[in-house]
């Protein structure tokens, strides 16, 4: 792994910052030297983490759904801290339950932060990444290679990220390098936000057993950015030892 001044002069840009994997992430990269930008809707946990950071961590509100929010995040990050060198594309919600109309805005709501919010958000970042060599992470889901009955919209904005992050890798190269993040389940709030209630209660007890921690997974995001520029690692599939599918 690099040391802490490998990495003094780099700067982390971490979407959907507020809880899980993208906290998490926030803490091993600042961990490593990195200087990280906290980016999310929820103003008091980005806030939070910002003060238990401590100098190099900034908390940007930001809203991956709303491109003005990202331009004026990108333009602090790049007046403030000098300019992105890692994106880590983390935001987004899992509204599983049954294909039905009444659950038509959960659909929406999926597809525009978790696909259409992972592509602005690059897109907007992307001169930054570019300036010098930078990285990109995406992150998606197990349900980016398996499709179950109540994940089905869910599934399309994971396959979707999964098709593009493997687009931009060969469009990006050399310049930048492009990581695909590909968890199981992992012992976060996702659930909490379900709205279809037989389904909730079924994934929470799931979950609730959970032994895979955000921090596992942002210790695999920190390693995968310490390797030498000459070496890309694309894609990385993690599922508890214990998951099936």
């Amino acid at each position: 792994m690099s040391t802490i001044s490998d990495h003094a002069r780099r700067t982390a840009v971490i979407t959907g910052a507020s809880s899980g994997i993208g906290a998490a992430t926030a803490r091993a990269l600042h961990g490593a030297g990195y200087r990280v930008a906290l980016l999310a809707r929820r103003a008091d946990r980005i806030d939070s983490l910002a003060d238990e950071l401590g100098d190099g961590a900034t908390a940007i509100i930001a809203d991956v759904t709303d491109r003005d929010s990202l331009v004026a995040a990108a333009q602090r990050v790049k007046d403030e801290l000098g300019g992105t060198d890692v994106l880590v594309n983390n935001a987004g919600v899992m509204l599983l339950g049954p294909f039905s109309p009444e659950r038509r805005e959960d659909y929406r709501t999926m597809v525009e932060a978790n696909l259409l919010g992972a592509i602005t958000t690059t897109e907007v970042f992307l001169d930054q990444l570019r300036d010098g060599g930078g990285d990109l992470v995406n992150i998606s889901s197990v349900a980016g290679r398996t499709a179950r009955p109540t994940n089905g919209v869910y599934a399309a904005t994971k396959w979707g990220i999964n098709g593009w992050s493997e687009s931009l890798r060969q469009e990006l190269l050399p310049d930048v390098r492009v990581t695909l993040i590909e968890p199981g389940v992992v012992d976060t709030e996702l659930p909490s936000h379900i709205t279809d209630n037989a389904t909730r209660e079924t994934v929470q007890e799931m979950y609730d057993v959970a032994r895979v921690t955000p921090g596992e997974i942002a210790e695999v995001i920190a390693f995968i950015l310490s390797r030498p520029r000459h070496l890309a690692i694309n894609e990385v599939l993690l599922r508890p030892a214990d998951q099936l599918g």
